[in-house]
């Protein structure tokens, strides 16, 4: 399972237990799938809407008991049944993928967060459910740290969204630190951007600490999987600090070496 197609879905399938990993599988072909419907291909944006809101259908198909119409459906309908999974987060992800369609950019860091809240962090909490240890707290560091993963694809990818006619960058920070939607065209690392990012950066650092601690709470597995994701998100930001916030002529990624240290970094975090 390619799971590396989807930047939303933060699961290694070497770390998955063997029980889980056609759970995950099915969750994964779903968002996957629909996420591709938002984004790829030709469909114009009524033939994208007609095929998410088959999915939809689908859905109400599962919830009502009744058997889905699509294979694939019929997968995630005994995974659903199986772990007794909320419906809530595969709505929630349908409907930003609709939001992908008609709009390209956020006004304020709260309607990203709003974007972040439908878009990533279901994820985290079906996994949690699939964990069994969906608890009030577990569910406020999932989504602390799934948010954290989506704003930091963002960071990294200023200028491919640019390609998509998209900003994810909040307008209000943008007019904050006098950047302009020309500076992101025309990939200008200026004084204004670098203070711009610092600040996106910053922000999105203390909001995966915030986090962090699921990671010691989950044992196992999954823990070392947290681990792994954090600190990888983390390095990521690093990756874009060292070179100086210009995201314009390279896109951040991690390396070989980048690894070797977020491995060190897991281990001396569990030793404490």
């Amino acid at each position: 399972m390619a799971v590396e197609h989807y930047e939303n879905f933060p699961v290694a399938s070497i770390l998955l237990p063997p029980h889980l990993r056609q759970p995950v599988e099915a969750i994964y072909r779903f968002a996957r799938s629909a996420d591709d419907i938002a984004d790829e291909g030709d469909l114009t944006p009524h033939e994208r809407l007609a095929a998410l809101a088959f999915y939809n259908r689908e859905l109400d198909r599962i919830e009502h008991s009744e058997t889905p119409e699509n294979s694939m459906f019929a997968a995630l309908s005994g995974v659903i049944r199986d772990f007794s999974l909320p419906m809530e987060p595969f709505r929630n992800l349908l409907s930003a993928f609709r939001q992908d369609i008609s709009v390209t950019r956020y006004n304020t860091y709260t309607d990203l967060l709003d974007y972040c809240r439908r878009s990533a962090n279901p994820v985290g909490l079906l996994m949690l459910h699939l964990y069994e240890a969906a608890t009030e707290e577990n569910c406020r560091m999932s989504n602390a740290i799934c948010t954290a993963l989506q704003l930091i694809n963002f960071w990294q990818d200023v200028a491919l969204d640019w390609l998509k006619n998209r900003i994810y960058i909040p307008m209000e920070d943008m007019l904050r630190f006098g950047v302009t939607p020309e500076d992101i065209a025309d990939g200008k690392v200026t004084e204004n951007w670098r203070s711009l990012m610092a600040f996106e950066i910053e922000r999105t650092r203390k909001l995966m600490l915030s986090g962090a601690p699921l990671a010691g709470k989950l044992p196992g597995r999954i823990g070392w999987e947290l681990r792994l994701v954090v600190q990888g998100g983390l390095r990521v930001l690093e990756r874009i600090e060292s070179a100086g916030f210009d995201v314009f002529s390279r896109r951040p990624l991690l390396r070989g070496g980048d690894w070797l240290s977020i491995i060190w970094r897991c281990l001396k975090r569990r030793s404490r």
